[in-house]
């Protein structure tokens, strides 16, 4: 009869843990990105409680305007997105 050869068990190594290390730091790097967005938040005056589109914020966001977006901002059709509107915000807040 043929003699069974005792299982091996496995042992963490070094490949292993840098495979470990790897897939923590990813995980870290999702979690910590996820977080709230630090945008400035809109005003809450009459101007801005009425405003519902693009087109309307870029009436006074716009390069030459009475108050331009910054530089680097950008060119996204969704101001909405990161930037909550006064009535839904404050509702967040309460």
């Amino acid at each position: 009869m043929a003699e069974s050869k005792p299982k091996q068990t496995w042992k963490l190594g070094r490949k292993d843990m840098v495979f470990f290390a790897i897939v923590a730091a990813v995980i870290l790097l999702l979690v910590l990105g996820t977080g709230d967005r630090s945008t400035k938040p809109v005003p809450s005056d009459q101007t801005h409680l009425q405003v519902k589109s693009r087109a309307e914020c870029m009436a006074c966001h716009a390069v030459g305007s009475v108050k331009p977006q910054p530089m680097g901002h950008t060119k996204a059709d969704q101001c909405f997105q990161c930037h909550l509107q006064p009535k839904i915000r404050d509702k967040i807040t309460l």
